[in-house]
């Protein structure tokens, strides 16, 4: 028979000067899932050894943290995505195809969302290995559920593009469409780019649009706001360095 490919979520601290306590961002029935694989398809060795140590600390690993077995994605993989045709994850799953259940993990968050690992997935459906989500955070949907806008019509866009003069592009772009449909747009950035996404938006956007932030998520020092730009252009006061989430609609 063969293994299962459990999706194993990661805390939301990644990068942050402060790790969250781990029991507090995770379920105990993710953690003991986690504490008893010995095999991983993961985004960074180093960063996932940590998160194993993590685990150990709290529920301790049925096979010995040297002696995981921890298979990377190829960088392309990172660069590009794998949402698309293009790169065959089957070879990854070897061992699932010898019984052995096999975790998928990203730095943080839920594996193939906003991050990847959805050619593992598809690869192992292609291969009837069954697929098990576990529980934990997405900073999209706490994003969401957090910002008062339409969490029934939403979209996930991704990160917009680092050049000025196309960001502000797409931001019109996106802002017409959340106008016209009443669909919230959602994108994210990384901590060192987030003030400058942050300020794009505040200046590009119309006044009456709403604009909600929520940097930190999970952590102590979370910030979640939710204003008109109107509102944002008299607040302003910088993003915190943390990964940040940013939803505007209407």
């Amino acid at each position: 028979m063969n293994g299962r490919l459990y999706l194993v979520p990661a805390p939301l601290d990644f990068g942050c000067a402060v790790p969250a306590p781990l029991e507090q961002a995770l379920p105990l029935a993710t953690l003991q899932v986690a504490a008893r694989l010995s095999h991983w398809i993961c985004e960074n060795a180093k960063s996932t050894r940590a998160y194993l140590k993590r685990i150990d600390a709290v529920v301790p690993l049925a096979t010995p943290l040297q002696q995981q077995v921890l298979t990377e994605l190829p960088r392309e993989v990172h660069k590009k995505g794998d949402h698309g045709p293009g790169f065959d994850a089957a070879p990854l799953l070897a061992a699932a195809l010898q019984g052995q259940d096999v975790g998928l993990v990203s730095e943080a968050g839920m594996p193939a969302v906003a991050d990847p690992g959805s050619s593992v997935v598809r690869a192992a459906h292609a291969l009837e290995v069954a697929v098990v989500p576990l529980v934990g955070p997405s900073a999209l949907l706490l994003a969401l559920a957090a910002s008062g806008l339409n969490g029934q019509n939403f979209a996930f866009v991704g990160y917009l593009p680092q050049d000025a003069q196309e960001r502000v592009q797409r931001i019109r772009q996106l802002e017409a469409l959340a106008l016209k449909t009443g669909q919230t747009q959602l994108c994210i950035e990384t901590p060192y780019r987030g003030e400058a996404l942050r300020r794009a938006l505040v200046q590009t956007l119309q006044h009456n649009t709403r604009l909600a932030i929520a940097s930190g998520l999970t952590l102590q020092d979370a910030q979640i706001a939710s204003r008109t730009v109107k509102a944002w252009r008299q607040h302003p006061e910088p993003l915190p360095d943390a990964p940040a989430v940013f939803a505007l609609g209407r």
